[in-house]
């Protein structure tokens, strides 16, 4: 955000337009390697074609630029542009303070350790004594993933979007950056245990309509005051020195089968997708067979409404009254729906087995038909 008000100030000084993007740090390099311009190893800007790239920043192996057409640029106007930009990433550091470089540090260490257990493969890896005690991973921990579905070219501050964590929890909670536009935050377990009592034969309910309401608020809260659409995985609560890297890896997953089985679906519960990643596990070729054995060619069936109609039948456990007050229908308008569907398919979803056939035909479905 701040180097988009940047953009539009040298824009009208230059009268020319100007564009934030990533490129790989590895074609920076060679660029600057290239054209022979170190500073510290690092230039401050290079040409790249018809264009002039000025280096804003690097995260991980991204280089963020500012891009300008080279054919307008005067040198006078080249060193303007690389002073402005100076200027702003020093304002940047006084802003941040110490404190909150230290925070950031911390985070960058966890993501890094993390990045590098992806990259070797590792089905599980324990977090190093002095990671885990430095940021106070001991402790129980809510985890969620989070991913911004903003503009590749828009930069979300840590710190701010920490801050704004930390309103909306009303505690202190750690942030993680991992891949670009991915955030794991770690929220303290007293969220979903101080004010509640525990209910016997019940405490499991308890803690996921908990977590549920937490990360829909969370969800809400994000949608309205960060930066538009995102989508948000949620899991039990957990003991990150122990289990940090398959806690991501859960997660990333739970995201991955929420937007493919649920599109149009934000909030990811990991409890609530056990039979599509069962699913997910099965080869294409099976899919397509099961498929073609319940359906038997009348899929053209499966219009908006009737999906629309069946989900919310599932939903609500097949109670057919439920189900019509849902959709604001007349209790006759559903059972003419859910006839015509027998008639057509053979299958009576108010009978178990078909219903349990149709439910699982459905979420293949979805996935099948896109690819």
């Amino acid at each position: 955000m701040i180097w988009e008000h940047v953009k539009e100030r040298l824009e009208a000084v230059l009268q020319s337009p100007i564009q934030i993007s990533l490129i790989p740090d590895s074609e920076w390099h060679q660029l600057v390697e290239d054209q022979g311009e170190r500073q510290e190893g690092l230039s401050r800007s290079v040409i790249r074609g018809e264009e002039v790239l000025f280096f804003i920043s690097q995260d991980h192996k991204e280089v963020r630029v500012l891009k300008i057409n080279g054919s307008k640029l005067s040198v006078s106007e080249r060193k303007l542009v690389e002073l402005t930009i100076e200027s702003k990433q020093t304002v940047e550091k006084k802003q941040f303070g110490s404190y909150l470089s230290e925070d950031e540090r911390k985070s960058n260490q966890l993501r890094d350790w993390l990045l590098q257990q992806m990259e070797r493969g590792t089905g599980h890896a324990e977090l190093p004594d002095a990671l885990a005690s430095q940021s106070s991973l001991y402790s129980t921990k809510i985890p969620l993933l989070l991913y911004g579905d903003y503009p590749q070219n828009q930069r979300v501050s840590y710190t701010e979007l920490k801050k704004l964590l930390e309103s909306f929890f009303e505690a202190e909670i750690i942030l993680i950056p991992l891949l670009e536009k991915e955030w794991l935050i770690l929220a303290p377990e007293v969220l979903i245990t101080s004010g509640s009592e525990e209910r016997d034969g019940d405490e499991e309910e308890s803690v996921e309509q908990t977590l549920d309401a937490l990360g829909s608020g969370l969800y809400e809260m994000l949608a309205n005051e960060w930066v538009g659409e995102c989508h948000l995985a949620i899991d039990f609560p957990v003991k990150p020195a122990k289990s940090l890297f398959a806690t991501v890896l859960k997660l990333r997953e739970t995201i991955m089968l929420g937007r493919s089985f649920h599109v149009g679906s934000f909030i990811h519960l990991r409890w609530e997708l056990r039979l599509e990643k069962l699913l997910h596990l099965i080869e294409e070729e099976e899919k397509t067979d099961f498929l073609e054995q319940v359906l038997r060619g009348t899929d053209h069936v499966l219009d908006s409404e009737t999906v629309t109609t069946l989900e919310h039948f599932f939903t609500l456990d097949c109670n057919v009254s439920e189900t019509a007050k849902k959709l604001y229908i007349h209790r006759n308008t559903l059972l003419y729906r859910l006839d015509k569907f027998k008639n057509e398919t053979g299958l009576d979803v108010r009978t178990f087995n078909h219903a349990v056939l149709v439910r699982l035909a459905l979420l293949l479905y979805k996935v099948t038909k896109r690819k």
